[in-house]
């Protein structure tokens, strides 16, 4: 390990090149306003080609994206013992949209190196687990490391908006066996302590609210759709709150978390009446609550809103809906021998979950052990998004001795 850290330490001015490249490259999800991954998964592949390392592409199609297609890369060390079982690092390369641009002190697509710090739109989430996963082949390739197992590397698709042309898709490939386990290097905490083995039930719903447009000056013509929707909105969120308010410290926050998020345009001028209204809530719910069962209460909800407001007629439908599954055993060897690598470092780790959001609820529904875990500083999303050198270098160190840990 000594060695393979040196080697590491060695790579850092080349891994802020690439960040700094590879960021250049827009990679906003389509389903978020952008064009989607595909130049920067062909940076990706030239940088595999690069290092003389074989990889595989599994091609989606979308005809949202311009080229009709959705990349999803794999790369592949056969273990020298067990070759049915492979241990998987995944990353995905999509990102989020910039928000409001007014809030950024620089061009998210330009990313701006500070020191220790990277700027720029995704270079935390999850451009410095692609980044780690790059090295770690290259140096995995460099000194032939082999472990007893199949190491496997997928940089996906689609992670943040549900993953159905990334790692759901992936499965239809049957690539994974009931005894691979997986690492997802796409959450953690700023110490580097927090391992990730549970999440919370996700749903995106966007509420409808339909009323009759008029003049707002007479107002008894119509029917006020926004009115409605903000009254609804409160009622949903207090409903739901109080109901499902059950506590488990297993999860950071210790709650099913409620929130509304999303508002839609509904008129063009600020005289008209409107005649609809939309918004979305994002809920994270506790694995102690079925899915089922919160959205037989909205249902309930939304019932007795119409009733009691005439002319009001109010739907909705899922955006995302993700159940948890079953968290990662404690006992799981990826857990173990993760934890014992991160405690080699002379830091606590700890087990936890978190509110969802991750690929790894899609691994853990098909049975395979996996972890969250990365050390971050959580500006994903944020405006002026960064990501620090020393956590690319260190967690991919700690990767690295998690994987000779199985050698």
């Amino acid at each position: 390990m000594k060695e393979l850290n040196n080697i590491v330490d060695s790579c850092r001015q080349e891994m802020i090149d690439d960040i700094i490249k590879m960021n250049s490259i827009p990679s906003i999800n389509p389903r978020m306003g952008g064009q989607g991954e595909f130049e920067r998964f062909e940076w990706i592949e030239k940088k595999l080609r690069s290092y003389n390392i074989g990889y595989k592409v599994f091609e989606i199609k979308d005809e949202v994206v311009p080229q009709g297609i959705r990349r999803n890369i794999t790369v592949s060390f056969k273990g020298s013992e067990d070759t049915r079982k492979t241990l998987w690092f995944i990353a995905h390369v999509d990102t989020v949209n910039y928000g409001d641009i007014s809030l950024w002190n620089t061009d998210p697509f330009k990313p701006y190196d500070d020191g220790d710090r990277i700027y720029g739109l995704g270079t935390e989430d999850n451009s410095q687990a692609v980044i780690e996963m790059l090295y770690i082949c290259k140096i995995m390739k460099q000194k032939c490391i082999i472990a007893k197992c199949n190491i496997g590397f997928i940089f996906a698709s689609d992670e943040e908006t549900g993953s159905r042309y990334g790692l759901h898709a992936l499965f239809k490939e049957n690539i994974f066996s009931p005894s691979d386990e997986a690492v997802v290097p796409d959450g953690g905490s700023s110490d580097g302590c927090f391992v990730e083995i549970a999440e919370k039930s996700q749903l995106w719903i966007k509420f409808t609210v339909k009323g009759k447009q008029s003049h707002a000056s007479m107002p008894q013509l119509g029917v006020n759709a926004c009115s409605a929707g903000m009254h609804l909105g409160v009622v949903l969120e207090d409903t739901l709150k109080e109901k499902y308010n059950y506590i488990d410290e297993l999860f950071n926050p210790p709650y099913s978390t409620i929130e509304l998020t999303q508002k839609f345009a509904n008129v063009d001028s600020p005289n008209i009446l409107p005649g609809m209204d939309q918004f979305v809530m994002d809920l994270r719910v506790l694995p102690k609550y079925d899915v089922a069962q919160v959205l037989s209460t909205i249902d309930d909800i939304i019932e007795s809103f119409d009733e009691v407001n005439e002319g009001i007629k109010a739907s909705y439908e899922l955006l995302t809906r993700v159940e948890a599954p079953e968290p990662t055993n404690p006992d799981a060897e990826i857990v173990k021998k993760l934890v014992s690598s991160i405690s080699e470092t002379g830091r606590s780790a700890y087990l936890g979950g978190i509110g969802g959001g991750t690929c790894a609820a899609i691994l853990r529904k098909h049975n395979i052990p996996t972890v969250v875990w990365s050390t971050l500083d959580e500006m994903a999303h944020q405006p002026n998004e960064y990501v620090l050198v020393s956590n690319v270098i260190n967690d991919t160190k700690i990767f690295l001795s998690t994987i000779v840990k199985y050698c």
